[in-house]
């Protein structure tokens, strides 16, 4: 049974963020950046109350890519709207479920950040920050895992939104069985070392570094490829990856992830055309279980894909800014989108359900989600991450800020401590610092069906700044 409460204080911080090694991803070459956090106190008719904590990235050129803004300008974006949503849902005191709270104040907050030029990308960040709190507080005050807070529909899913409508999502939440494990996806960014060859210089830190390493260290069979648009360079790029990944007795994956580097699908077509034209490529063409994002998001469902010779899968990722995004991009013939809890969970169960809803249909072609990831960070983000796409039964998971980040290196001891003793299958203690656990290629998540949105520990908050 939904569960109505108020939301009666919520506070925002943030703290630094220093990669250990440089990650390109479109027109960015990110080293360092801000992480949010959001704390909601929620409280119920029976006068208990509940805190609860989410954590984001506040990842730079991915929201807004126009190049006339810095880095700064784009993390001065994502405060604002952190703070626009905070206004909007203590703005009205009223009593509401989980889901309703996010509901009635959808439309007003996107149009007031329509109003400052923020486009619906950007916008979704402050409301998918604070659901996933105020879902955390609300399994809190009710002693539940999210798991199976979702499976009843405690947060009250349904057609209170518009873009809900025509789904049952009692029946639908219902019938999702999270897995123990997932396989982690691991993300090859643009300047990444290959082999050990292409390094000038290295972190020496212990970690790998080289997909070489990566592949040897964590048993990864499943793979993100960046490219970038130039089909000379990309199709060099992708035979070195070839010439490691060739090297696995074990069938592997892989997903090419164009952040939106090609202006039509034609691009596209030509850089698959040149994979299937290189006898080197053939195993890693195979390989290809979708491409992500290709073309710019002002262009991208502007041609109807089936039009065009691609050849492989493609879906939608910066192109979803809007609930109902996923429906006029699979009229353009896309047939996936990505779950990011970045642009907001409610968006990712509606999209799911969809898939489930049209794959019931028995269409010639079969739509699915994939999980993608924005840096996703140790602790907080990283676990409400994965238990919301293991939730939504997708098997494999882009994870790449145990590569980029050095785990929880940065943080308080004491806070390191308290997630490895609480989830230590899905942390170790390793090189100096607690960090994600990877083995074969694959998560532990059983601990993440403990009481609270996936985490029995929380972090330092009195060690971070607050957003005024």
């Amino acid at each position: 049974m939904p569960v109505q409460f108020q939301i009666a204080e919520i506070e925002l911080y943030e703290r630094p963020v220093v990669l250990r090694l440089p990650f390109r991803f479109g027109v960015v070459t990110l080293t360092e950046c801000p992480q949010a956090f959001a704390r909601v106190h929620i409280e119920l008719a029976d006068g208990s109350s509940a805190w609860g904590a989410a954590a984001e990235l506040m990842a730079p050129k991915w929201f807004d890519k126009n190049l006339a803004l810095s880095n700064e300008d784009n993390f001065d974006q994502l405060r604002d709207v952190l703070k626009l949503a905070r206004d909007a849902y203590l703005s009205d005191a009223k009593p509401a479920t989980a889901f309703a709270h996010f509901a009635r104040h959808h439309a007003a907050h996107q149009l007031h950040c329509e109003q400052r030029a923020y486009n619906p990308l950007l916008a979704s960040y402050g409301p998918a920050l604070l659901d996933r709190a105020v879902l955390d507080a609300l399994c809190r005050a009710r002693q539940v895992s999210f798991y199976a807070a979702m499976q009843a529909n405690l947060p009250g899913v349904g057609p209170s939104c518009h873009a809900f409508e025509g789904i049952d999502f009692n029946r639908f939440l219902n019938s999702l069985a999270p897995a123990s494990t997932i396989a982690a996806r691991h993300t090859v960014g643009l300047l990444d070392a290959i082999t050990a060859g292409d390094m000038t210089q290295r972190v020496n830190d212990g970690l790998p570094e080289t997909l070489e390493e990566v592949v040897s260290v964590y048993g990864h069979r499943y793979f993100k490829l960046k490219v970038s648009g130039n089909l000379v360079a990309d199709l060099a790029r992708l035979s070195s990856v070839a010439a490691v990944l060739e090297r696995l007795s074990e069938p592997f994956h892989v997903s090419l992830d164009g952040n939106e580097q090609y202006t039509d699908a034609l691009g596209v077509a030509e850089l698959m055309a040149g994979m299937r034209a290189t006898p080197a490529l053939a195993r890693l063409y195979a390989a290809i279980l979708f491409v992500e994002q290709p073309i710019a998001r002002k262009l991208a469902l502007d041609v109807d894909l089936r039009q065009v010779p691609i050849g492989k899968p493609v879906i939608i990722d910066e192109s979803d800014g809007e609930l109902d995004t996923f429906l006029r991009a699979r009229a353009r013939g896309y047939v996936g989108v990505s779950s990011k809890t970045c642009k907001g969970l409610y968006k990712s169960i509606l999209n799911a359900a969809r898939c489930a809803l049209w794959n019931a249909e028995k269409p010639a072609t079969a739509f699915f989600m994939s999980a993608e990831d924005l840096t996703t960070q140790a602790g907080l983000s990283v676990q409400q991450d994965l238990a919301l796409v293991n939730l939504l039964g997708i098997t494999h998971v882009e994870r790449n800020g145990h590569h980029y980040v050095n785990g929880m290196a940065a943080l308080p001891e004491a806070e390191q401590q308290s997630f490895l003793h609480a989830h230590a299958d899905v942390y170790e203690q390793s090189h100096g610092a607690v960090r994600l656990k990877i083995r074969r290629g694959q998560i532990e998540l059983r601990s993440l069906a403990c009481i609270g949105f996936a985490s029995a520990a929380l972090p330092d908050f009195a060690r971070m700044s607050m957003l005024t």
